[in-house]
């Protein structure tokens, strides 16, 4: 199975992962490539679930991009498990980076001034967005006034030119992954097909020659 672990990680050491891999983002990019090639599946098919995975993660339905990820492979008749491994490409070291190209260029789109660097800032209306959610749902259910204010602020200033402006680089990215991987995958599963036939042959001949030995004289 391609998701299964020897040893089972406790939820905090999951967490810690997410943060800084077992061994660096190094190797754990390297791993995810190695698996990436290895799929069963034509190498058009794993590079189009490539170009998927790495397009949802410049939308900001965070908590989602699996889900996305695996809708959006299955209509282009990509291979989701590819889609699913891409959005990897979003971790914590790049999303400052994505969030900032994002908001840049929808902000741009949408004719406002540029919102200035990513910083607490974004964070902190993540974070009041969240909150007044949950709050609104608790409201529901207790006769509580509900707060929209954070919510509207939310959706002004950060969710709406992000997933606006994340189009633009989501798919330049995306078609990048897409023509990079191809050449990689095609040539990674040419040798690999090519060793299995050779092995294959040699296990031929073995057999012959073990049956021609056994033969009487």
């Amino acid at each position: 199975m391609v998701f299964k672990r020897r040893n089972k990680q406790g939820w905090l050491e999951w967490l810690g992962s997410l943060v800084w891999p077992k061994g660096g983002w190094g190797r754990a990019i390297r791993y995810l490539n190695h698996r990436l090639f290895r799929l069963p599946d034509p190498p058009h098919r794993i590079a189009r679930g490539i170009f998927v995975g790495v397009f949802i993660t410049f939308t900001p339905f965070f908590g989602l991009h699996f889900v996305l990820s695996a809708i959006l492979a299955w209509i282009l008749r990509g291979n989701i498990v590819a889609a699913l491994l891409a959005t990897f490409v979003g971790n914590p070291p790049t999303f400052v980076l994505i969030a900032a190209v994002s908001l840049e260029t929808g902000h741009w789109l949408l004719g406002r001034p540029p919102p200035g660097e990513v910083d607490e800032g974004m964070f902190e209306l993540f974070w009041h967005a969240i909150q007044s959610f949950f709050w609104n749902i608790y409201a529901v259910f207790t006769g509580q006034p509900v707060e929209w204010g954070p919510l509207v602020q939310f959706w002004h200033e950060v969710f709406f030119p992000y997933m606006i402006g994340g189009l633009i680089p989501g798919v330049i990215c995306g078609l990048a992954a897409y023509y990079f991987s191809l050449p990689f995958i095609q040539a990674y599963q040419n040798r690999r097909s090519g060793r299995i036939k050779a092995k294959l042959a040699e296990m031929k001949e073995k057999a012959a020659a073990k049956k021609a030995a056994k033969k009487p004289e």
